[in-house]
């Protein structure tokens, strides 16, 4: 398996199946692409040779390429029974696919407001923006209270009891909380501060303070010196 991701640093929706794969101790080789917008930039073009999506992250099985973050994770369940990727219980499976979906399908004010930036500190922008923009702030309201209603019934430390596909989903927020100190709830920023001390995290944060790669359009809020 051939797993394709954009920066460390910045692309969220590369470190979901990334950090899945890790965990789950399933093998892959990594195929790091430098993020690049333009239509006729290195980026598009390597990853439109490879499949018609032309983003990342992409998942390279035995030549059949798999690409959009929730059908690698579901692809890799089927393939990967015996990883319980899911929660076993039918009920909580369901309610993990809830999570995982809306995850996908929503949050946009606060994805937008707050992109992913590993190697930044900013929590006054993240207090400025949280009073700025209201959609934001009920988007991170709506997390804290799905993460909560989820931990009471499982009893932690992960969303559903052990490790799945959820918590992977949610590790980039996990980062923004960080990077912007959004204020949460006890046991939502208790989660966090577990999920980012997971060693695969761990080894993802190293290799994206390492890149040292400045992406204009992913800075939304500081210039190069």
């Amino acid at each position: 398996m051939q797993l394709y991701i954009g920066n460390k640093n910045y692309s969220s929706w590369s470190l979901r199946p990334w950090l899945l794969m890790k965990q789950a101790g399933i093998p892959f080789e990594e195929k790091k692409v430098r993020l690049g917008w333009e239509d006729d930039s290195p980026f598009k073009k390597t990853m439109l040779a490879l499949a018609p999506s032309g983003r990342v992250p992409l998942l390279i099985d035995d030549g059949f390429p798999i690409w959009d973050s929730l059908a690698i994770a579901e692809t890799l369940a089927e393939r990967f029974p015996d990883k319980h990727l899911w929660p076993r219980d039918p009920k909580q499976r369901a309610r993990a696919r809830s999570l995982c979906a809306e995850m996908h399908s929503g949050f946009g004010e606060l994805r937008s407001t707050f992109g992913m930036n590993i190697e930044a500190s900013l929590p006054e922008v993240g207090e400025r923006m949280l009073r700025e923009k209201p959609g934001a702030a009920r988007d991170l309201k709506r997390i804290d209270a799905m993460w909560r209603e989820a931990l009471e019934a499982s009893g932690g430390p992960f969303l559903f009891g052990s490790f799945s596909i959820a918590d992977a989903y949610f590790a980039p927020v996990c980062t923004r909380v960080r990077t912007y100190r959004l204020p949460l709830a006890p046991r939502g920023a208790e989660y966090a501060r577990h999920l980012l001390a997971l060693p695969a995290f761990l080894e993802w944060e190293r290799e994206a303070l390492a890149e040292h790669d400045w992406i204009a359009e992913d800075e939304l809020y500081r210039t190069r010196a």
